[in-house]
């Protein structure tokens, strides 16, 4: 099958079950919170991310999605506490934006959709490699953030400065000295739940540390995030924008508040 998903009207979420079978499955994600519904869990503790900014390699346009990626050979840059048993190790983080600001991210909270999401993903080194954490239920660690629009964020300005060398497909360069953990709101109450990766395959491997608290960014700092393109650089230019996943059924699983 040469058809390649995305997120147009012919290889959008809605055929991504077609190539995909997990992409259907009961515990996909993103979905909507209803926070009336949702119960503080007092056993969930705060969870705590030390990072390492030595390990921040690389920023890398794969026309899907703007990606920093980490050295994640060693234990350099961990994920602890919450709802998570043991450290997870820092692979990369990303994010999803939509067309204009007011829609773009994955998970609604209360019918609110914020301008972009920001995912920071982890994996558990108990499975030994990446790939064998996609095949394990506990196995990946996904701490994802709201961007709201307000003021300009000036630790995400180094991030948003370095897509003028990612500008097209494929395109990848040196990202260093970076350290993720300034891109966290002040507050750090989450909601966790059971789910899957937002982009196919879908693997239903996932905690998700969900942050109640958005980060905020200017609308000029948005739309430098859409100043990217999801085609080559021989090819006609196609803006990168409108890269999130609608709300999946929840089915039966319980989403857990870390606070009152």
């Amino acid at each position: 099958m040469a058809k390649e998903w995305g997120y147009a009207s012919h290889n959008g979420p809605d055929h991504w079950p077609e190539l995909y079978p997990f992409a259907k499955g009961d515990k996909q994600s993103p979905i909507e919170l209803h926070t009336k519904d949702i119960n503080h869990d007092p056993s969930l503790g705060p969870w705590t991310a030390s990072y390492d900014p030595g390990s921040a390699k690389t920023i890398l346009n794969n026309g899907k999605t703007c990606r920093v990626v980490f050295d994640d050979v060693y234990d350099r840059s961990m994920l602890r506490g919450g709802p998570l048993h043991g450290s997870y190790r820092l692979r990369q983080f990303h994010l999803h934006w939509g067309s204009s600001d007011d829609h773009g991210s994955e998970h609604i909270v209360d019918g609110v959709k914020y301008a972009a999401e920001l995912h920071l993903v982890h994996w558990n080194p108990k499975y030994n490699t990446y790939g064998g954490a996609l095949k394990q239920p506990d196995g990946i660690a996904v701490v994802g953030v709201f961007l709201k629009i307000g003021c300009e964020k000036g630790e995400f300005q180094l991030f948003l400065d370095a897509l003028d060398k990612v500008k097209t497909k494929g395109k990848e360069a040196p990202f260093t000295n970076f350290n993720p953990s300034c891109l966290f709101p002040t507050c750090r109450d989450y909601w966790t739940y059971q789910g899957s990766f937002t982009t196919p395959p879908c693997e239903e491997c996932i905690v998700w540390i969900l942050l109640k608290e958005p980060i905020t960014v200017s609308s000029d700092q948005m739309a430098k995030l859409r100043s990217i393109y999801s085609s080559a650089e021989n090819e006609p230019p196609v803006p990168l924008v409108g890269n999130w996943r609608p709300p999946q059924p929840i089915k039966g699983r319980i989403v857990r508040a870390s606070f009152k």
